[in-house]
């Protein structure tokens, strides 16, 4: 038997509302403390290997959003340092055989 923590009605023991009033009983408590710090490894890890960037994205942006968000940001840095690197060495190799005729 437990009572209201408004009212003092007399209440169910698994109750979350109050029937009298309709003060919540009792708060929401998760069994685990989901840790989302937003560290700048998962930055690091995508950026190198921007398909776990990916996949870490898609399964953690509801649940740690900040850890997402940084695995976000490590794959599209990776992903414009890639075409960046790709184009230069295209234009690199693609001016060096037009003036030297390789």
């Amino acid at each position: 038997m437990a009572y209201c923590r408004k009212c003092g009605e007399v209440i169910d023991d698994e109750a979350v509302f109050c029937p009298k009033c309709g003060v919540q009983q009792n708060t929401v408590r998760t069994d685990k403390e989901v840790n989302d710090d937003g560290s700048v490894l998962w930055a690091i890890i995508a950026f190198l290997i921007p398909v776990v960037g990916i996949i870490l994205w898609a399964a953690w942006h509801d649940e740690k959003p900040k850890c997402s968000k940084m695995a976000a940001y490590g794959t599209i840095i990776s992903l414009v340092v890639g075409a960046i690197g790709f184009f230069a060495v295209f234009f690199w190799f693609g001016s060096f055989h037009i003036h030297y005729g390789y």
